[in-house]
């Protein structure tokens, strides 16, 4: 399927591929209206089970993307996907989840000049990421761009370092914390061409052969969470080479290397990653053989 939609996304239209989305949403929402009327939802015992039974254990540092409706109707929504994640993980586990706060092409939305407030400024990327971000004891960080909410034993580590930094992936990021500290990440319901921030790191390890940053540094402001504001330098996205990624076409390799598994959480594809091992892959594959998101094949 996932090849599927990368053949859509490449040959038809933008008009013609928001209608595609269009109509498959409403499908997917009217299939969640009919297991809410026949009370067929998942619960949260499922809820358990199906993460259980992926590998999500006690004391893990994770990292999830997500989409609450690929799922299917699930009891009491987004709170219930966070609630279960948070009781696997326990006191000695890191939930991490993406919050930004941008839905358009990072040039575009630095250009915009809005003010982040990270305690106020909602995340655009799902109900899941919002339940989570707003509830107690959960920290954001300070970044423009791709700020990321963490709860748990080492939640300040892995946040902390993101304020100040040019680029939102750098060794410094939540994102690279993260394989320090021998994390997963579950894209549920997502893929990578939905969901394909920690690729980035790459980009910012090593001195990458694509200009994937547009020229100059940005100047944006960001209020912090006692309500001081900022004015830090960001880099942001080339918009002619984020077109040209190829996300999904890396997923094979991902597989064939150990890296990540196919799995399924209710109704919704899900792939679960070993952070540290997507990265190594990454860095050994692009010094070796030229591979990166937007050379799947290998080629410059």
């Amino acid at each position: 399927m996932s090849k599927f939609k990368s053949v859509l996304r490449f040959l038809l239209p933008d008009f013609l591929m928001q209608y595609y989305r269009s109509n498959k949403k409403k499908k997917i929402n009217k299939q969640i209206e009919e297991q809410k009327l026949k009370g067929s939802g998942i619960s949260k015992k499922d809820l358990h089970n199906y993460f259980s039974k992926i590998g999500i254990r006690e004391g893990d540092s994770l990292l999830v993307h997500s989409s609450l409706s690929k799922m299917g109707y699930v009891n009491n929504g987004a709170n219930t996907v966070v609630d279960t994640l948070l009781e696997l993980i326990g006191p000695n586990g890191n939930l991490m989840m993406p919050s930004s706060p941008n839905g358009l092409l990072q040039l575009d939305f630095v250009n915009k000049g809005e003010v982040f407030d990270v305690l106020n400024t909602p995340s655009v990327l799902g109900s899941i990421t919002e339940s989570f971000r707003t509830r107690d004891g959960v920290l954001r960080s300070l970044n423009y761009l791709e700020p990321v909410c963490a709860f748990g034993k080492n939640a300040r580590y892995l946040t902390e370092g993101h304020f100040g930094e040019v680029t939102p992936y750098s060794k410094n990021s939540p994102f690279y914390r993260l394989t320090e500290l021998n994390g997963k990440i579950l894209y549920l319901g997502v893929d990578l061409d939905n969901a394909g921030t920690s690729l980035h790191v790459l980009e910012d390890s090593v001195d990458f052969h694509f200009p994937v940053y547009a020229l100059g540094v940005f100047d944006v402001k960001i209020k912090d969470s006692e309500g001081k504001t900022h004015t830090v330098s960001t880099k942001a996205h080339n918009p002619v080479f984020s077109k040209k990624r190829k996300c999904n076409e890396l997923i094979p390799m991902f597989l064939a290397h150990g890296v990540c598994e196919k799995v399924y959480v209710g109704n919704a594809e899900s792939y679960i990653f070993d952070a540290k091992k997507m990265l190594d892959l990454m860095l050994e594959k692009y010094k070796s053989e030229k591979i990166t998101m937007y050379t799947p094949k290998g080629k410059f």
